[in-house]
C-alpha cells in the first residue's frame, strides 16, 4: 500500500518549476499530484505520477537531484472531522506525520490525503485496522485520471 513519490530539489529561482514540468511533459509523463514547499533558497517539489521510474530518469538526465520516498494515500470523506479521526488513529499509536498534502478528485465526495509517516508499516496497519481506505498505487492513479 506504499506509493512511490519523487522529491525534486530545486533552486528557488524563476523558471525552475516550469522547467521540471516541461521536462516531464516533453516525455509524455502526466502528473497526478504535486506539492511544493520552499525555503528562501531551495524548494522541494513532491510529485506523484504513475511512471515514477521513467520520470526519475528524465529528471536526473537533466541534472535534477531526485529522491524516491514512500508515502501512503488515504481516502477522507468530505465531512467535518474525517481528517481528525484518521490522524487520531495513527497518533494514538505514537506514529508521527512527517508531512502531508491533499487533493480532491473530480465528481467525488472525498479527498485523497498523501502522508509520510515516521513508521510507515505501523501507520498502514493502524489505518487498515481503523477501516481507513488506504489506496494502492493502481487505485490512486486510476482515480486521478478517471475524471480528468
Amino acid at each position: 500500500m506504499r506509493i512511490r513519490q519523487l522529491s525534486v530539489f530545486l533552486e528557488n529561482t524563476a523558471g525552475r518549476l516550469s522547467a521540471v514540468c516541461d521536462a516531464l511533459a516533453s516525455e509524455g509523463l502526466s502528473l497526478s499530484s504535486l506539492c511544493l514547499a520552499d525555503t528562501e533558497k531551495f524548494g522541494i517539489l513532491r510529485l506523484l505520477l504513475s511512471d515514477w521510474e521513467r520520470a526519475k530518469e528524465v529528471l536526473e538526465r537533466r541534472g535534477y537531484v531526485v529522491a524516491v520516498t514512500d508515502v501512503v494515500a488515504t481516502v477522507v470523506a468530505d465531512e467535518a472531522g474525517s481528517l481528525a479521526r484518521m490522524l487520531g488513529e495513527v497518533e494514538r499509536a505514537g506514529i508521527g506525520v512527517e508531512y502531508m498534502y491533499g487533493f480532491t478528485v473530480k465528481a467525488s465526495e472525498s479527498a485523497v490525503m498523501v502522508l509520510r509517516f515516521d513508521r510507515m508499516d505501523e501507520a498502514i496497519s493502524r489505518l487498515l485496522e481503523a477501516r481507513v481506505h488506504v489506496m494502492s498505487s493502481v487505485e490512486l492513479f486510476e482515480r486521478a485520471t478517471l475524471f480528468a
